[in-house]
């Protein structure tokens, strides 16, 4: 369907292909970055987690992704050119989640950003409340 949209926009066949071959490629258990367009794309997906993503505000009945969604407060993706590197900045309300969550939910995206970054000849680092872990 997709691709289709992409045709009907008069999208040439090798940019229609780059797209959707970038969109099956960012999923964490089987994708992984095969151009600078995917590598962009797992940058930006796996790097989604804020309180803004949770839509039951019910507490009592969270399941761990809405806990530690809940939980992020900040969330900026920052490219700092001058050191080539991307930033995940984040800020996790530890009364309502430990960080370690955060890590049982996201370490798959994170190395996945990690990667897809690495591709792309830069660096990823991960900040959580103010402290680097990668």
């Amino acid at each position: 369907m997709a691709y289709n949209i992409l045709k009907d926009m008069g999208m040439p066949v090798e940019e229609r292909t780059e797209i959707m071959m970038a969109i099956g490629n960012h999923d964490e258990n089987t994708g992984t970055a095969i151009s600078d367009i995917s590598a962009a794309i797992i940058l930006a997906d796996k790097s989604d987690v804020h309180r803004d993503r949770v839509t039951n505000t019910n507490l009592s009945t969270f399941d761990i992704h809405d806990r530690v969604n809940y939980a992020v407060t900040n969330a900026d993706l920052n490219i700092d050119s001058e050191k080539r590197k991307v930033i995940l900045n984040l800020t996790i309300d530890t009364n309502l989640c430990p960080v370690l969550d955060y890590f049982e939910i996201f370490m798959d995206r994170t190395m996945m950003s990690k990667y897809a970054a690495k591709y792309l000849e830069i660096w990823f680092e991960l900040v959580i409340n103010g402290t680097r872990l990668l």
